[in-house]
């Protein structure tokens, strides 16, 4: 019983204790439950959080690659000749691009070949890094910190939308250059120095933290002023020192700086008087002089038409070492407003890049004052180094930025147009020049024809010529066109600007003083030329006093006698033999030769109604290797031995001028002009460029060199000299 009892109760105990223990356990695995569930729902609070937050990193990732790639970009440059493929429908790219990445590619084709110095695949693996200046080589192009940021309210430019943007900017209502200009002023306050005798204009005296300090003289603490600032370039911090030009009291102290910076590079925008006031001291001799403790010796000096280089040794008492400097004067700003194109200060600018040492001091820029033209220099080169290394310009924040330095320095707002348009030109335009030594291989690559395109390197420059090339506007040409001149001109079509104009001096009766002549420059010389058409029987009055006016002792004639495409055939216009009057002028031939490609006469002008002028001794050679209806000559022989001949009387005679005319003045005159300009380039310089030729001539009569065969006569003509001058 007691089993039992024991076998009874022990399952009976187990099912009592299991009743007992049940709602504790069923608890405990509610409770178990819960905290899993819990744990669920934090985990993918965890998750979402997590997934949240790499989503956020990969949006900022993309908005940083997006903004990375709206930046400019380096690209290698493809070859200048390449890109004159592109320079052709420039414009309509304007309109045609349709996405972002088309635009930035078409803005990157655009520079590449106008920021690389190389003509040709041949010519870019000699000098691939060349700039769009010439200058040296540019192994860094775009300097981390440069001063010149692009501002929010007003944007950098794509070199791609600049000619789009200018013509914004002058057509604007409200907004546009004057604006723009204007708010260069707002909150201006110039620092007042003490020491005014220094100062050209008190307004302009220099800003104080940035200003040249030089060091001061034994017993002068004063002496450490200047009137001159730092600029920064743009691949280099205070690589300009913009300064007034010197006046009689501050020659020393202008020594001194350009000896304390180590400057090679002076350049002056300014002439030494100007409508009759002195605008800049001449503070260097003629040959070698003292100023204080600095003795400047002229070792060299170099015209051109546009600017004169001058060499100049500089040596100071107590130092062992001589310094070079080389001053760069550019002669062609005119005295009022801003030049009329900027073919000239752009290839001057180009060649102060080009001769001055990279490891050498701040390039000193001065004008008169120190702003206005000083201000504008700097700009354009900065701004073309930017468009060469970024494919963009800011101009505006440029300004600010040299304002932020020196006050004034851009003077007017026609200064700042022109900038834009100089901007412009250069990069339509790009580095067209050949060195000597390698013309022939880049010609030859120049002449192959595309079979894509079905064009030529060659034939794209020329289209670019054709299309920078000005057009005359009827209020260009109001000389010409007044009801008494009418008559005066072979064709309406082809007449001088007035801005050209070689007035007659000589008076006649009631003549009056127009004929439809322009003045044209040389390599080396300003108004070398005289550019005309063939007399008509009611101008060639007109004709010898031109001649006589304007002290021409050469004449050269590039058309045939009774050649005429109009209702005036070509007359002789001198005697032959014996003595003839024309108006006042008395013309007497002297004599007569003759090879087979020209004739050669000479003559003797003289004023009868003013004989103390005395008389002028003239050369006409008529070159006969020229077929009526052929836009080039028939021999590029004869032609040379034409130029030869032309030389050396001119150097005999004390270069006088020369006035070249053929049936209407253009084609044919501006061939040889041309040619003349390049066989002068290849003395001066060993560099030819057919299109910096071409295009100076254009500016002042739009009509030299007319067709694509006169263009590359000029190119045939080069490489034919230089083929004779190897062979000697």
């Amino acid at each position: 019983m007691i089993v039992s009892f024991k076998s009874y109760l022990m399952p009976s105990c187990c099912s009592f204790a299991f009743m007992f223990l049940r709602p504790a356990a069923c608890k405990d695995h509610q409770r178990a439950l819960e905290v899993s569930q819990h744990s669920e729902e934090m985990g993918l609070i965890l998750g979402v959080c997590a997934g949240g937050l790499v989503i956020l990193i990969l949006l900022l990732g993309a908005v940083i690659i997006i903004i990375k790639k709206g930046k400019p970009v380096n690209k290698t440059p493809i070859t200048y000749r390449q890109e004159k493929s592109h320079m052709g429908s420039l414009e309509r790219s304007f309109t045609d691009q349709s996405t972002l990445q088309e635009d930035e590619r078409m803005a990157l084709s655009f520079m590449d070949a106008h920021t690389c110095g190389t003509r040709s695949d041949a010519r870019s693996s000699v000098n691939e890094a060349s700039s769009l200046l010439g200058g040296s080589p540019r192994h860094q192009c775009g300097r981390k910190g440069s001063p010149y940021h692009t501002g929010q309210l007003h944007p950098a430019v794509r070199v791609a939308d600049l000619l789009q943007h200018i013509n914004q900017m002058k057509t604007a209502e409200g907004y546009g250059f004057k604006q723009e200009y204007e708010s260069f002023f707002d909150g201006w306050d110039c620092t007042k120095k003490k020491d005014k005798t220094k100062g050209r204009h008190d307004t302009l005296l220099g800003y104080d933290r940035h200003r040249v300090k030089l060091h001061p003289l034994l017993g002068d603490p004063n002496s450490d002023y200047i009137n001159a600032n730092y600029i920064d370039g743009y691949h280099r911090s205070n690589h300009f020192i913009a300064t007034q030009g010197p006046k009689q009291e501050t020659l020393y102290d202008f020594w001194r700086m350009v000896w304390q910076e180590n400057c090679f590079s002076i350049v002056m925008i300014t002439k030494l008087v100007e409508v009759g006031r002195v605008k800049c001291c001449k503070y260097w001799p003629d040959d070698s002089e003292m100023y204080g403790d600095i003795k400047i010796t002229l070792l060299k000096t170099e015209t051109l038409a546009e600017y004169t280089v001058r060499t100049f040794a500089l040596e100071r008492r107590g130092y062992s070492t001589k310094h070079e400097v080389r001053q760069f004067h550019f002669t062609s700003w005119p005295e009022h407003g801003v030049p009329y194109h900027a073919t000239g200060l752009l290839a001057f600018i180009r060649r102060v890049k080009a001769s001055t040492p990279p490891d050498a001091g701040p390039v000193v820029v001065h004008c008169s004052a120190g702003a206005g033209r000083t201000g504008c220099y700097i700009v354009l080169d900065v701004m073309l180094d930017m468009a060469e290394c970024e494919g963009v310009v800011d101009i505006y924040n440029c300004v600010k930025t040299l304002c932020s330095r020196r006050i004034n320095m851009i003077q007017t707002e026609e200064q700042y147009i022109f900038i834009h348009d100089a901007i412009l030109e250069a990069c339509l335009c790009g580095e067209t020049a050949i060195l000597v030594n390698e013309f022939a291989v880049t010609y030859k690559e120049m002449l192959r024809v595309d079979s894509q395109s079905n064009s030529s390197p060659l034939r794209e420059e020329f289209q670019t010529l054709n299309s920078v090339t000005p057009h005359l506007d009827v209020e260009e040409c109001s000389i010409a066109l007044l009801p008494r001149n009418r008559e005066k001109n072979r064709s309406m079509d082809v007449l001088p600007p007035d801005r050209a104009l070689a007035f007659l001096v000589t008076t006649e009766g009631e003549s009056n003083n127009y004929i439809n002549a322009a003045l044209a420059d040389s390599f080396h010389r300003q108004a070398a030329f005289i550019v005309t058409p063939h007399p008509l029987p009611g101008t060639t009055a007109d004709f010898w006093r031109l001649v006589f006016d304007y002290g021409c002792t050469a004449v050269v004639m590039l058309n045939q006698l009774n050649q005429s495409n109009s209702a005036w055939p070509c007359v002789q216009y001198w005697p032959e033999p014996g003595l003839q009057q024309y108006g006042p002028m008395e013309v007497e031939f002297l004599s007569m030769s003759a090879d087979e490609d020209v004739i050669t006469r000479l003559f003797r002008v003289k004023n009868v109604t003013r004989l103390q002028e005395g008389q002028l001794v003239v050369c006409q050679f008529q070159f006969l290797r020229w077929s009526a209806y052929r836009d080039v000559p028939d021999s590029k022989k004869a032609f040379l031995n034409l130029l030869a001949q032309v030389h050396k009387w001119q150097r005999e005679c004390g270069e006088g001028r020369t006035v070249v005319h053929c049936l209407n003045g253009g084609g044919r005159s501006g061939t040889f002009c041309a040619c003349n300009i390049l066989l002068e380039m290849i003395q001066y310089q060993n560099m030819v460029d057919v299109f910096y030729s071409v295009k100076t001539l254009r500016n002042c009569k739009p009509n030299m060199v007319e067709s694509l065969d006169q263009y590359r006569f000029c190119y045939d003509l080069v490489l034919e000299y230089l083929d004779c001058f190897e062979d000697r």
